[in-house]
């Protein structure tokens, strides 16, 4: 049974200012979700407002306390019903899937079993890609981020952030994927990622050029609201198309494969509803023939991206890799480019977090 459900909010500053296509932020707010049943806790998270620690405990928590903590599906479920008046995308899935995450981790922690375990594994090891490039770096720093991941920790897939200013610095855009090839040499597969900022013929426009420098992902060239615009660019560039990321709910993916609108359809486990509607998403690319890849958060989907067997590779993010080390035990080695979830033995996420140190970070 569960019998407690907390919220909390933690705010921490960037090294530097980051920024993609159309933002720039200097801190990142992880909201942490812990279960408990018994002496045993899960945990969970997401990114996003601080506000969301509040939705957990005010719309969510009632839901769950005192229900089986064995019937995750049925509480993810019943939660999805409960926040049907509150508005169920954006901050409140961002909620539920941080609460769903955490029932999972629960049980698995229950069960003794690591995460990957219960569900299931389809992999021994998951691909990862580095991922960071923001346009607020300099050349410097983007050419030393490039080099450790490629030199130091072999990671053989690596992607940088376009579409500066809404898509008005184009000239730079070229000039740091230019850039980017040189930093990692011939053989490294480059990606790019645009976050919604160019408009449609800017972005069909740009294909020759990504093209030339042997750019093979391009992520989000428009919104991924605009799965027309999404399949009308899929039809004319050479690079996979990706968009999915704000996908809140499952029906979002049946649209975007149904629009014949990306070549490889990102999920995000703490947006869309949590380990069990990824699992659910990952099903709807599979019956399509395509791949999934995982978007950010990387210790929440390294083992759901093991239990898959059309994983493509998960999201190495650099900003949320450097939160997760911070403020969990047991985070893992992308050394050569793969992690290994599970290998431990450590039940559930296979991770603790560090009450004390977070504490000075707590919103």
């Amino acid at each position: 049974m569960v019998d407690a459900v907390e919220g909390a909010a933690y705010t921490i500053p960037t090294e530097t200012p980051e920024g993609d296509g159309t933002l720039t932020w200097r801190s990142t707010t992880l909201v942490l979700v812990r279960v408990r049943s018994g002496d045993t806790t899960g945990l969970g998270w997401t990114y996003g407002a601080a506000a969301t620690a509040r939705v957990v405990e005010q719309q969510l928590a009632g839901v769950v306390t005192g229900r089986s903590a064995w019937d995750v599906p049925a509480l993810n479920e019943a939660m999805s019903r409960a926040v049907r008046n509150a508005g169920r995308p954006g901050l409140v899935a961002g909620a539920l899937s941080a609460v769903d995450i955490a029932l999972w981790d629960l049980k698995a922690r229950l069960l003794g079993l690591p995460l990957v375990r219960l569900l299931g594994a389809a992999r021994d090891d998951v691909p990862v890609y580095g991922s960071g490039g923001f346009t607020t770096y300099d050349d410097a720093q983007q050419d030393r981020q490039l080099r450790t991941w490629v030199e130091e920790q072999g990671i053989p897939r690596v992607k940088i952030k376009i579409g500066e200013s809404w898509g008005r610095a184009e000239l730079r855009d070229r000039d740091r994927i230019a850039r980017a090839r040189q930093s990692i040499g011939p053989r490294t597969e480059l990606y790019v990622d645009a976050n919604g900022a160019y408009t449609r013929k800017q972005a069909v426009r740009l294909d020759g050029f990504l093209t030339e420098q042997g750019v093979t992902w391009f992520e989000e060239p428009v919104s991924s609201d605009d799965l027309t615009g999404l399949a009308q660019i899929r039809a004319a560039v050479t690079a996979d198309v990706a968009a999915g990321e704000y996908g809140y709910s499952l029906p979002y993916f049946r649209h975007l494969l149904d629009a014949g609108a990306v070549d490889c359809p990102q999920a995000d486990a703490t947006r869309c509803g949590g380990i069990t509607v990824w699992l659910r998403a990952a099903a709807l690319a599979e019956a399509a023939g395509m791949d999934i890849s995982g978007h950010c958060a990387p210790h929440v989907h390294a083992h759901v991206a093991a239990a898959v067997p059309n994983l493509r590779h998960l999201e190495w993010f650099h900003d949320h890799v450097r939160i997760e080390r911070l403020l969990f035990d047991g985070v893992l080695d992308p050394t050569c480019g793969v992690i290994n979830p599970g290998a431990a033995g450590a039940p559930g996420l296979g991770l603790t977090f560090r009450a004390e140190l977070a504490e000075r970070h707590r919103v």
